[in-house]
């Protein structure tokens, strides 16, 4: 396959998969990989959908972890989406895997004026039609950080295109009842996830926090909810990546699918 200028193909180390990346993107961390390793529990056949998509690599990974039928990733990024839909070609995963380029915010606020977009969402996006949703979303709000990034990086790390609550509301719409909704994200914003989600009607059902080593404050969150479920939360035991030594802890090795 024909790479484009300052593109290269990673392996993933993990049933022969690739993806394509750009050095001067946002490349994909442990977080994407751990955010497939907590949604692997979906049903077998099951149609989800990865908002914030990127580089495409939550789906790639669960379409291999998991018996799913289908999964959409979503990205706003005309460039990075077309990595993602170069990425499903190179790994034979046309017929489980599609990638659409468009903005979230338009799935639920479609615009008056008829244009593609909008042809898309009304015929791929429908209302409370996928069982599952996973998303890895900008994680700094719009006011934070660094801004002399390269354009690429800061729309995939601050909320300049879609907040978090934009992430929340479009999964609520397009849920089936009793669907699964996974997301990865700081800790620092677990309130207002939690917030966000109640309002639109995503119980909270699985948090489990991600520690450096144990020594540390958690660095991420992995959040489960269930679309108009009962009230009941579980706490799952805390997710350390490194041992005293440097070096995965088992849970990390078998994540990746790694041998010590």
């Amino acid at each position: 396959m024909e790479l484009k200028e300052k593109e290269r193909i990673d392996d993933l180390e993990f049933k022969n998969l690739k993806i394509i990346q750009n050095e001067d993107g946002f490349c994909f961390g442990i977080d994407s990989v751990l955010l497939s390793d907590f949604a692997k529990e979906v049903k077998e056949n099951s149609v989800g959908l990865d908002l914030g998509t990127g580089t495409g690599i939550i789906s790639i990974l669960l379409s291999a972890k998991t018996k799913i039928s289908k999964i959409i990733g979503v990205e706003i990024q005309k460039e990075v989406a077309d990595m993602a839909k170069r990425s499903v070609v190179l790994n034979n995963l046309q017929d489980k895997i599609e990638i659409l380029n468009l903005n979230i915010k338009n799935i639920v606020n479609k615009n008056s004026k008829k244009t593609n977009e909008n042809s898309i969402i009304e015929h791929k996006l429908v209302r409370e039609s996928f069982d599952f949703i996973v998303t890895n979303p900008p994680y700094k709000k719009l006011e934070t950080g660094k801004i002399n990034e390269k354009e690429y990086k800061y729309i995939s790390r601050h909320e300049v295109t879609a907040n978090l609550e934009d992430f929340i509301q479009v999964s609520k719409y397009l849920l089936k009842d009793r669907g699964s909704f996974y997301m990865v994200h700081r800790p620092d914003r677990l309130v207002d996830i939690i917030e966000l989600m109640r309002k639109y009607k995503i119980e909270p059902k699985k948090i489990r926090f991600v520690y450096s080593t144990v020594e540390k404050e958690p660095t991420l969150v992995l959040v489960k909810g269930v679309k108009n479920a009962r009230p009941f939360l579980k706490i799952e035991n805390p997710l350390i990546i490194y041992n005293s030594d440097g070096e995965y802890t088992d849970e990390i090795y078998e994540i990746y699918n790694k041998k010590k």
